[in-house]
């Protein structure tokens, strides 16, 4: 592990280097005083970068005060895609570089100049320079204007088999909350205002409520235990709740971890569902409800999900709605099981990072989830995958909003 860690950064020293006769080359016009500034900066930003990469090696960064390590770790992923992206730049046209001197050989030499007068080179840098500033300037704002601007996402669901009791039903989901990202209480105190603004009928939340340890989401009981709804609040576990990722002291610590959890959702008021299942009544009719534990068909992922648990002495109800926290459980598992009309799941947060405007939406997640952001059918099956409450790692978000789903069931 160690060695492999070494090995990254001296890729990354390398990179740095790379770029570096980039951003030097930017500023070989300047003044001197510009050009020193500009070395010192770039350094100060690197040299830090490998400063938290190396404590990170020898002090648990869980233990690292919250805000430090969150933006910490941020500045230093955005500056390294940023450089990843100019040296792209630099390497196309060093390549260009060998053909052109392999060329002169043959040919004839000099420079090849495009519009304005400027060389190529002095194109390409420059517009790697611009090309590279795209992700950093976007993801910095991502941390400012993106995190906590939520969005409530409407769907109308037809559930030809939906009882009549259930007709005009207001269901809410959310899903990764991760309170352990939060630096303070105000943003998810407004989010659960905005939901209980859409007075919700019943109210499902899809897990990851913390990163790795039940205290994270202990300093936001108030907030939490104020989601209500007539038909309650049911839950699930999500894969970081179970704090697999986090370096525990013995196999003890871990469980009585996972369990101060477990009682922190009956502490909420939420229905906690773990491999079973439940009925909803409304109006003398009834659906079926099923909680699993985290499943995954990523092999990377945990499985502590078991649907024929779940199942085991169900009565399928006219209209059976699943709880299951990773979205490739559905098409694994789930469209087995055709009484099971509607599955809601979270998981992916939409990468935090993407494109979504009228007719077109894009997340690099897609290309590792099928099932990565809104309402996907099979027959008469239905998937809904929530984009997240929170966020992890990155403390923001760029054009994938968190959201908040709000459900209208109808008959047609």
């Amino acid at each position: 592990m160690l060695t492999r860690f070494f090995i990254l950064l001296f890729i990354l020293l390398l990179v740095d280097l790379y770029v570096f006769q980039g951003v030097r080359f930017l500023v070989a016009q300047r003044a001197p005083s510009t050009q020193r500034i500009t070395v010192l900066i770039y350094w100060a930003i690197a040299l830090f970068g490998y400063g938290v990469m190396l404590t990170g090696q020898w002090i648990d960064w869980h233990t690292w005060p919250r805000v430090f390590r969150t933006y910490a770790f941020a500045i230093v992923v955005i500056f390294y895609l940023s450089k990843i992206i100019f040296s792209l730049f630099l390497a196309t046209d060093d390549i260009l570089r060998v053909f052109r001197w392999g060329a002169s050989k043959l040919f004839s030499s000099g420079d090849v100049t495009v519009a304005g007068g400027i060389s190529r080179y002095q194109f390409l840098v420059r517009l790697g320079f611009v090309v590279g500033s795209i992700p950093l300037l976007s993801m910095l704002y991502g941390m400012t204007g993106g995190a906590y601007r939520y969005q409530v996402k409407r769907v109308r669901l037809k559930l030809p088999n939906l009882p009549p009791g259930f007709e005009g039903l207001r269901a809410v989901q959310i899903s990764d909350i991760h309170t352990g990202s939060f630096l303070d209480r105000k943003p998810l105190e407004r989010a659960v205002e905005l939901i209980q603004n859409e007075s919700p009928d019943i109210i499902f939340f899809t897990g990851d409520l913390v990163n790795d340890r039940h205290e994270e989401a202990v300093e936001h009981r108030d907030a939490l235990s104020r989601l209500k709804a007539p038909l309650g609040v049911h839950s699930i576990l999500g894969n970081h709740d179970y704090g697999d990722y986090f370096r525990w002291k013995t196999q003890a610590e871990k469980a009585d971890n996972l369990e101060k959890l477990k009682r922190l959702h009956a502490d909420f008021g939420w229905n906690l569902l773990l491999n079973e299942h439940t009925f909803i009544e409304r109006n003398g009719d009834r659906i079926g409800l099923l909680g699993v534990e985290n499943w995954s068909a990523r092999a990377n992922f945990s499985r502590y999900g078991d649907l024929g648990k779940a199942l085991n002495g169900f009565t399928p109800a006219p209209v059976n709605i699943l709880l299951s926290h990773d979205p490739s459980h559905w098409k694994a598992e789930v469209v087995n099981h055709p009484f099971i009309d509607l599955t809601l799941s979270g998981h992916t947060h939409g990468f935090q990072f993407g494109v979504e405007i009228p007719g077109f939406r894009w997340s690099p997640v897609q290309y590792v989830y099928k099932e990565w952001a809104d309402l996907y059918d099979a027959g008469r099956q239905h998937l809904y995958v929530n984009r997240g409450l929170g966020f992890l790692g990155y403390p923001g978000r760029v054009g994938i909003l968190p959201e908040i789903t709000v459900f209208e069931f109808s008959r047609a």
